[in-house]
């Protein structure tokens, strides 16, 4: 097995247990190795044995090793399976495609497919716009990825990364009734994978760029918006850029503070990373008051990089040239932001920043300071986790824009239309509701998707980047 843990989750054990063995002794030795049964279930019976299914909670991957060998040792049991209840989700993949007409005698075929369809074909080859009446293209997303950077398990290839890619046209299905398709890319080529994204961009209505590392995720994001006419969107990067935002917003509301004013240092300057930063430029913050750092210390224009975006970076951010650690920057700052790995951040250095810090401490599985630590030295906390309150999630953020985006044809997801986004998220909590632990909407707040989408189809349309206004926002 892999040494991945990710929290809890449960397993089956079906196991042939001899006649004259209690099930109260094998119970009790699961429960003595940390395991909480939550069902047990009879399979078959006989003179000799009987067969049981016993769902268990685990707490990751050591410790169902650890039981399954406790009861794989028992002279008594034969194991005969082990499954494990995520992994049963996921036989036979996650989503499956279905018609929306049926196809049950000549006549559906004739119309569906051979003779009657070539009219249509040369209906849209006579007007290519006409793809979006006449096919799937309006409502379909492509969701692709090379594997290079999945989640936190970072170069698993194209295989390993296509369960994320299933959940994610899941999420688009579920949130936003968009239909889209996983494309996993055997390649790792910049300019490869440009050219087969172009190559197959005449069936979508929009891209959405996945798990792809960085630095090359910016420039096959950049030159696709400047070579296709539909939106492009690398999630990593703009998703988190755009939740985030929301929730320093309404962050903000709670200490009293203004953007323009804020004080705010970065760990880690990846695809996240840099979009954040552009994004709160975008919404007002100051670059003389942004303070990248990543593991070599603090980003500033005295050094030069191997990496382009840590000197973009440098020239854009740190005029006072901060140097050192992230606890040497740190003081005095408004808002600390983490997309870079835990326990970078310790408590000495909250007690350094400014009246009221705001702390998104938003790297996954384990943040950059745990909230128990943080609480007595914080304002307004967030993570990326579900566990705790104030969940920095994309799930808010994708579905939306890309619903928006879609319903008025536009051709880019600009800078503009992701600010309304966060505005939109944001204004979900109402003044009444707005506190220090909720200051983001679940991601399962029904209003969220299509007040994101109204507020993308506006911004859109005031920059000029819709083609269709929608009758709804007439």
């Amino acid at each position: 097995m892999s040494n991945v843990t990710k929290g809890s989750y449960s397993i089956i054990l079906r196991m042939e247990i001899s006649q004259g063995i209690s099930f109260f002794e094998i119970a009790s030795k699961i429960n003595e190795t940390g395991g909480d049964i939550i069902a047990v279930d009879m399979i078959s019976a006989s003179k000799d044995s009987n067969v049981r299914d016993v769902t268990v909670n685990v707490f990751d991957e050591t410790h169902q090793e650890r039981l399954v060998k406790c009861i794989a040792d028992d002279p008594g049991v034969r194991l005969v399976n082990v499954s494990d209840q995520t992994f049963l989700l996921h036989l036979g993949g996650k989503i499956e495609t279905k018609l929306k007409v049926p196809v049950k005698n000549r006549d559906d075929l004739s119309r569906v497919y051979t003779p009657g369809v070539a009219r249509v074909c040369m209906a849209i080859h006579e007007d290519p716009s006409k793809a979006y009446s006449l096919t799937i293209k309006r409502n379909t997303v492509a969701v692709i990825s090379d594997g290079t950077a999945v989640l936190g398990l970072g170069n698993i290839g194209p295989y390993g990364a296509m369960p994320v890619m299933e959940g994610k046209a899941m999420l688009f299905k579920e949130m936003a009734d968009l239909d889209s398709f996983p494309i996993c890319l055997d390649t790792t080529d910049t300019e490869e994978i440009i050219r087969i994204i172009k190559a197959i961009a005449p069936a979508f209505g929009g891209i959405n760029l996945e798990d792809i590392a960085s630095p090359r995720c910016f420039e096959i994001e950049e030159r696709l918006k400047k070579e296709l006419d539909i939106p492009v969107f690398h999630d990593d990067q703009h998703g988190t850029a755009v939740v985030m935002l929301a929730g320093l917003i309404n962050a903000l509301k709670i200490v009293g503070k203004r953007m323009e004013d804020l004080r705010i240092v970065f760990s880690g300057i990846g695809a996240a990373g840099v979009a954040c930063t552009k994004i709160l430029l975008s919404a007002g913050v100051q670059s003389k008051n942004i303070v990248g750092v990543t593991r070599a210390g603090a980003i500033n224009r005295n050094e030069t990089y191997e990496n382009p975006i840590y000197n973009w970076y440098a020239e854009l951010t740190n005029p006072e040239i901060k140097t050192g650690t992230l606890s040497d920057v740190i003081h005095g700052a408004d808002v600390f932001i983490g997309l870079s790995g835990p326990g970078v951040l310790k408590v000495e250095d909250l007690k350094n920043m400014a009246k009221d810090p705001i702390v998104f401490a938003m790297a996954n599985p384990t943040p950059e300071i745990s909230p128990e630590e943080a609480a007595p030295y914080v304002k307004v906390m967030a993570t990326g986790r579900s566990d705790y309150p104030n969940q920095i999630n994309n799930v808010l953020c994708f579905p939306g824009i890309f619903r928006g985006a879609l319903d008025c044809r536009a051709t880019m997801i600009n800078e503009e239309m992701k600010i309304a986004a966060a505005n939109a998220i944001a204004s979900i909590i109402g003044e009444d509701e707005l506190n220090e632990q909720y200051i983001i909407p679940s991601v399962f707040n029904s209003k969220v998707v299509e007040s994101v989408r109204h507020h993308v189809i506006q911004a859109a349309i005031d920059t000029g980047a819709a083609r269709r206004i929608p009758r709804d926002t007439q």
